[in-house]
C-alpha cells in the first residue's frame, strides 16, 4: 500500500469526479499550511494517505 493518494484512487474509491478533486486541494492546501511549499504546485497530484484520511475521516484502503 502506497503512502500517497491521488485523485484517481478516490474515484476509484466511488468518489465523484470533483470531490476528489476537491480533497486532493484540500490536502494540498494543509501540507502548505504545514509549511511543504512542495505541494504548492498545480502539476502535483498526489498527497499523504494521512492527510486525505484525516479530511473524510475514514481510512482508505
Amino acid at each position: 500500500m502506497s503512502n500517497v493518494i491521488s485523485k484517481e484512487t478516490l474515484i476509484a474509491l466511488g468518489y465523484p469526479k470533483s470531490t476528489a478533486q476537491g480533497i486532493i486541494r484540500q490536502a494540498k492546501a494543509i501540507m502548505v499550511q504545514k509549511g511543504y511549499t512542495l505541494y504548492n504546485n498545480k502539476r502535483l497530484g498526489r498527497v499523504p494517505r494521512e492527510v486525505v484520511e484525516m479530511i473524510i475521516g475514514t481510512k482508505v484502503g
